[in-house]
């Protein structure tokens, strides 16, 4: 029927259509992993957010002052509500918890951007401490994203405990420190070296922080690099680790999508352990960001490890049209019924029973010369009018004469 190949011109609808069909990808995909969909508050309290150090930056909060006068915030970020409301469930004794969601995220918008609302997709594991569940949730990361579409995207992978047991021997200021990591971050090595010289350091530390940027690659490459600068046992216990997350990405048979950064610094100071971000090609931001993140319970009173990541969902929509990965099958346009005043009550019955069998109908009082093609009841007759032009008596003739194109 002309009436159910129309497509819709209404860019809205498209792109709506577009981000609901990644999100139902990104769900169908969490949940194949044994992860379970779970909502947070919209509104949060500004307290719970100030009492953690280093999180969201304060400014980027959205803030409102309820009829009592408490100050509460616009939810800023998916794990630290997804933390407190995991560890504060009294049924939740420490067992392993696998939890997903979507939903709306808010913040003061910076740079180029002028979006305060984005979608933000993402998976928590609790109480795992392995290897293999790190492994397991990067693995997850590189599934969706090949489900989606992309060949050519890295996952890079570093160590927030690598970068603090550095920064803790060679005891900066907060400027130095800030310094060092904007150019650790930028892979900035002509002004590095002047950097570290002018500091008070041993020489074996400045070296290490050296070579951090340096530090990327093939995952056997720089593990193998890393061995060099390692300092004491603590940094030895951080390569094990990594090797044994790598060891089994291996046996998951991801490597070719993975990258080894250790100079990856997350502005999210309660990440522990093994950090990651994900990014795909032409897109010059990452389209998602994780890690484990061990002590954070403990600030809701729980010790309970954990690791995840969120999807920006936004960005990654972004990448899918710039990869031209759309694949947005348009629903037939809605069936439109016409009826004269004397054959309403048939008219809207027929329009129920065809939306019981999920056909979309519209029902409009017919008027001369509205009615070009559809379905029309008249005073003497029924009739489908398309290419050809068919009557019926029946609803049950109509459906099948519906099911069949209009044929």
């Amino acid at each position: 029927m002309r009436n159910g190949i129309e497509k819709s011109s209404n860019r809205a609808v498209m792109n709506y259509k577009i981000k609901n069909q990644l999100i139902h990808k990104l769900k169908s995909r969490f949940s194949t992993y044994g992860y379970e969909q779970v909502h947070t508050p919209t509104f949060e309290d500004y307290d719970m957010y100030n009492s953690i150090q280093q999180t969201v930056n304060k400014d980027e909060m959205i803030k409102v002052i309820d009829r009592s006068g408490k100050v509460l915030v616009l939810r800023p970020d998916g794990t630290i509500p997804m933390t407190r409301l995991t560890v504060t469930d009294r049924e939740i004794n420490g067992s392993e918890q696998r939890l997903f969601y979507v939903f709306n995220v808010y913040r003061h918008p910076n740079g180029e951007s002028t979006e305060k609302e984005s979608t933000q997709a993402g998976v928590e594991l609790f109480g795992n401490k392995k290897p293999e569940a790190d492994a397991e949730v990067i693995a997850l990361a590189v599934h969706t994203l090949k489900e989606i579409g992309f060949n050519n995207f890295k996952i890079e992978i570093g160590h927030a405990g690598f970068f603090k047991e550095l920064i803790e021997q060679a005891n900066l200021s907060p400027q130095d420190l800030q310094q060092l990591q904007e150019l650790i971050q930028s892979k900035n090595m002509v002004e590095m070296e002047p950097f570290l010289t002018k500091l008070d350091l041993p020489s074996e530390i400045q070296e290490a922080l050296y070579a951090i940027p340096l530090l990327y690659g093939s995952p056997s490459a720089v593990l193998e690099e890393t061995k060099s600068i390692i300092q004491n046992e603590r940094m030895q216990h951080i390569l094990d680790n990594l090797l044994a997350v790598i060891e089994v990405l291996e046996d998951y048979d991801v490597l070719d999508f993975i990258t080894l950064n250790l100079g990856l610094i997350n502005n999210m100071d309660y990440y522990t352990d093994v950090i990651f971000q994900g990014f795909v090609e032409n897109i010059g931001k990452p389209v998602l960001m994780g890690g484990r993140y061990d002590q954070l319970g403990k600030q809701f009173g729980k010790d309970m490890p954990a690791i995840g990541f969120a999807y920006e969902v936004d960005d990654l929509l972004e990448a899918i049209n710039q990869h031209k990965l759309t694949d947005v099958r348009n629903e037939p346009a809605p069936l439109t019924l016409y009826y004269v005043a004397k054959q309403r009550r048939k008219a809207l019955e027929a329009a129920q029973s065809l939306r019981e069998q999920e056909y979309r109908v519209i029902t409009k009082q017919l008027e001369i010369g509205t009615a070009e093609a559809g379905i029309l009841f008249l005073e003497d007759k029924n009739v489908l009018i398309d290419e050809t032009e068919q009557t019926f008596e029946t609803t049950e003739e109509l459906i099948r004469l519906v099911e069949k194109g209009g044929a």
